[in-house]
């Protein structure tokens, strides 16, 4: 996020090891399909909150893994592997031409050995290489199982797991369906395999894969939280080429939304077409870009939200705690809108400390979230909507208003693009902002809630709320969630 000359922000995660890891999206279209009328579904599916793992008492995969230890990593891989080939071998003919044939060799390795040493894969030594990949030269995948695969367990849960090892096996299916060339570019080919690991999730949720099982409320906000884990950090750097945190998610709920075959529609053309009305990179690959949350920047904020979404009564801004003593709704922290007063009020130093960006921990593999000033942010941007929903009439306190709450965020997020004419503001987006937006959505829902910060179970439905107003705009909002 920017404001006058502060530099613009740029997100801080660390991802170490993950090279491999990779991701695919999709625009948001006009015939897109939602949880416009029902916000307890997910794409069509119930929100539950049962199981989401291995099934208990289903015998494990007999399929021969090379270098396996049969550690708890290898036998949640290697059903992986099992299951998602038996979704294949139903899905590809209808997709491609001929039938489907699994890959040729499955490999695991341990990355806590040294460097230059370890089993080879695709070539390489695999000691240091904390990673899952599809090798295209020898038609194979291979996880590490002693470094990222527990990482992804301990953080997500054992479904981010499946969902890493789905989008692997997604690079299997376009090599051998020849979906994909060496001329195609990088960031359409993870994409499409993002996509497909999505179709998959979709699969495993409505209840047809043997070894697992996922709820459509924390099991699939683990899924998607790991997805935004491993995105690309830095936009200026030549090898980010997978997609942000944004796009990643997005290509995940496209799969699960509309299935794989929407997934080999995705192009070069379509990408740039999405991505062009949002800040890719930084100006100036030195920038750092912290906004501090101040009373001044809040500011700032405020009189660009008036102009993005006006009314004919702005709320009052109350910076001496979010607690105002309203009479008509609880109070928020760190950031709260009561109707009957009009009035924003804020704990700044509490809201400033929601901005600050994650600090990894020295050991961590994945960051747990995505954090800076854009989570401080776009919190206070959803209570603004707030003001705007009171003053078009719509209810406040169920969850339709928790779903137009995300979605007017996103349009304000847009709006605040300098790729989308926003120069006559005084603060724009930056690179990274939209995944921190996502991260929190997921993590804990607040800038999905409604008055009284009642959100949804659904990260999924959070995101794809927020997600349609950045593509599709207030119009959209409006349609969906009036």
């Amino acid at each position: 996020m920017s404001g006058g000359r502060t530099p613009r922000l740029l997100a801080a995660a660390a991802t170490a090891g993950l090279l491999l890891l990779t991701s695919c999206a999709q625009t948001v279209s006009g015939d897109a399909k939602s949880i416009y009328e029902n916000p307890f579904t997910v794409a069509g599916l119930p929100v539950t909150s049962g199981p989401s793992g291995p099934r208990p008492g289903v015998p494990d995969s007999a399929i021969t893994v090379e270098n396996a230890e049969g550690t708890d990593s290898d036998v949640l891989a290697t059903n992986a592997i099992d299951d998602i080939q038996q979704f294949w071998a139903e899905q590809y003919p209808s997709l491609f031409k001929g039938t489907f044939t699994p890959v040729s060799k499955v490999v695991s390795w341990d990355a806590s050995e040294d460097e230059r040493s370890g089993i080879r894969f695709c070539g390489d030594r695999t000691g240091g290489i904390p990673n899952a990949a599809y090798c295209t030269r020898y038609d194979s995948i291979g996880w590490d199982r002693t470094i990222l695969l527990p990482a992804l367990v301990d953080a997500f849960g054992p479904m981010s797991v499946v969902m890493v090892i789905a989008h692997e096996y997604g690079h299997a299916i376009q090599h051998q369906s020849g979906l994909v060339g060496d001329d195609t570019p990088t960031i359409v080919a993870e994409q499409q395999a993002d996509c497909f690991a999505g179709a998959f999730i979709r699969h495993v949720a409505e209840n047809d894969a043997p070894h697992f099982t996922i709820n459509t409320s924390d099991g699939l906000n683990g899924v998607l939280a790991a997805t935004v884990a491993v995105r690309d950090v830095d936009p200026n750097d030549p090898e980010s080429v997978h997609g942000s945190a944004f796009e990643r998610v997005t290509a995940v709920q496209i799969g699960f939304r509309d299935g794989a075959a929407t997934c080999t529609g995705i192009d070069e053309a379509e990408i740039d077409s999405r991505r062009a009305s949002l800040p890719q990179k930084f100006t100036d690959a030195d920038e750092s870009g912290e906004l501090p949350v101040t009373e001044d920047s809040l500011g700032a904020f405020t009189r660009s939200f008036e102009k993005v979404l006006p009314v004919s009564a702005p709320p009052n801004i109350d910076y001496a705690g979010s607690d105002v003593g309203c009479s008509d709704a609880e109070a928020t922290a760190p950031v709260s809108y009561c109707p009957s007063s009009n009035t924003i009020g804020v704990d700044v130093e509490d809201l400033a400390e929601r901005g600050q960006p994650e600090t990894p921990q020295r050991g961590d593999i994945l960051p747990l979230n995505v954090s800076g000033d854009y989570s401080a942010y776009v919190l206070f941007a959803s209570r603004y909507t707030l003001a705007v929903q009171k003053e078009a009439g719509q209810t406040l306190d169920d969850p339709q208003t928790a779903l137009r709450s995300a979605c007017l965020s996103g349009v304000i997020t847009a709006a605040m693009s300098v790729e989308n004419g926003a120069k006559d503001l005084e603060v724009w987006l930056s690179p990274g902002d939209l995944d921190e937006a996502v991260s929190g959505l997921l993590s804990d829902g607040l800038a999905a809630s409604d008055v009284n910060g009642t959100t949804l179970p659904s990260g999924f439905s959070r995101v794809d709320a927020f997600r349609s107003g950045v593509l599709g705009g207030k119009q959209l909002c409006d349609a969906r969630y009036s």
